[in-house]
């Protein structure tokens, strides 16, 4: 029978204490808060970037294909892409989807009130599942009938209200260009993605009638979107996508299109690194302090075992084996509370956030078991080795003063 184990089983939580069962309780519930608060940390920061960047690459892409030139305006020139270019974007695995898009520079004028706008074109090849997800009112463009096509438009709640706009409304429409040209549009539908720059930014429109505005050939373009499977591959993808095209191509990713957010959200990392090891330093700290006290308190228990021929080995895995206890009845309950409130969060989104600091209106919570498993493991092996620098002090326990201590 393994001694050690059966001794501390008897003086664990169960058993009668004096002032260590206060300690003792204030411990596991720094152990419990102190996992509960990394579980949130990091479910909170990983859904935080991940809904960041779905809604940054739902609307731009993953990679962007434009014709490399000196022109430094918003609106790309044109290219035809060769075959060899479709065809490599077409048998590459991880591409899920690409669409020829266009840019270009207009103003709306509505209501009394002008906005400055970019016009996004795109044809019946687009993926509209993102913008579907986000209509606040109306419906998408209709491809099927090209001179209706050209006149509907999407436009963001953001540009509704300053013009006060609304699902069925029409407007006119200055382009940029030498000589300026109009158009009466016709609002199908208003989205709100819910980040600033691309809210305050962007219309979608027909490409069809971009093309018509600067005379391009039918299956000219001003650029390509790309969409891939897997984001964690995005840099050896987009490396692929460039190292692929003609010479007249150029390729940028999402990450190098937008840097600001995405540097934003890598600094996010640091933040999180931060709340795991302070959190770890409080429990740690706190299961020391626990040690320390119920070592203190059993002194003549330790002097009797110790007279009694028990080694300092054997003297020192009780009170391990008891805290280690102590450790995993805390990592329980720190679960429950964790893990309890990430899934209250998910489905009630009852903590909301200012949409306009942190682009979304609610906390986001991504929780993936592994990363719940690592939390735990990580916390119960580091907790085990630093409670064995106290546990040593049994071994400097006089047997013959430990049993006349008081």
């Amino acid at each position: 029978m393994n001694v050690a184990y059966f001794i501390s089983r008897r003086i664990s939580l169960k058993a009668e204490r004096t002032f260590s069962k206060l300690i003792v309780r204030i411990a596991i519930a720094g152990v419990m808060l102190s996992l509960a608060v990394m579980i949130l940390s990091v479910a909170i920061i990983k859904g935080f970037k991940t809904e960041i960047q779905d809604k940054v690459r739902g609307f731009v892409g993953d990679i962007q294909i434009y014709r490399y030139d000196l022109n430094g305006s918003f609106e790309k020139s044109p290219f035809i892409p060769n075959d060899t270019t479709l065809n490599h974007l077409k048998n590459n695995k991880e591409i899920a989807a690409y669409y020829p898009f266009a840019t270009k520079p207009a103003i709306i004028v509505a209501n009394g009130e002008v906005e400055g706008i970019n016009f996004k074109g795109i044809d019946r090849t687009y993926n509209w599942d993102y913008i579907k997800k986000h209509l606040v009112s109306g419906k998408i463009i209709d491809f099927t009938d090209s001179t209706k096509s050209a006149q509907q438009i999407l436009i963001s709640d953001f540009t509704a209200r300053r013009l006060m706009l609304k699902t069925g409304d029409t407007f006119i429409m200055h382009f940029v260009q030498n000589p300026p040209r109009k158009r009466k549009m016709t609002i199908v539908g208003i989205y709100h993605i819910g980040i600033e720059n691309l809210d305050k930014g962007f219309v979608i429109g027909d490409l069809a009638l971009i093309r018509r505005l600067n005379n391009w050939q039918a299956n000219e373009t001003g650029g390509i979107e790309v969409r891939i499977k897997d984001f964690k591959l995005l840099k050896p993808v987009a490396d692929d996508v460039y190292s692929s095209l003609e010479l007249k191509l150029r390729s940028r990713s999402v990450e190098e299109s937008t840097p600001e957010i995405f540097t934003w959200l890598s600094l996010l990392d640091v933040n999180t690194n931060v709340i795991l090891t302070l959190m770890l330093i409080v429990g740690v700290i706190n299961m020391i302090t626990a040690l320390l006290i119920m070592i203190l308190e059993r002194t003549n228990m330790i002097g009797i075992l110790k007279a009694m021929g028990m080694p300092n080995s054997s003297m020192m895995k009780i009170f391990l084996y008891n805290a280690i206890y102590l450790v995993s009845l805390g990592l329980l309950m720190g679960n429950i509370l964790g893990l309890g409130l990430c899934y209250l969060q998910q489905y009630t989104h009852l903590f909301k956030l200012d949409q306009a600091n942190y682009y979304l209106d609610y906390v986001p919570i991504e929780v993936h078991f592994i990363d719940v498993l690592l939390l735990n493991l990580v916390t119960i092996v580091i907790c085990a080795l630093v409670l064995i620098i106290p546990s040593m002090l049994v071994s400097r326990i006089s047997p013959l003063k430990a049993i006349r201590f008081k």
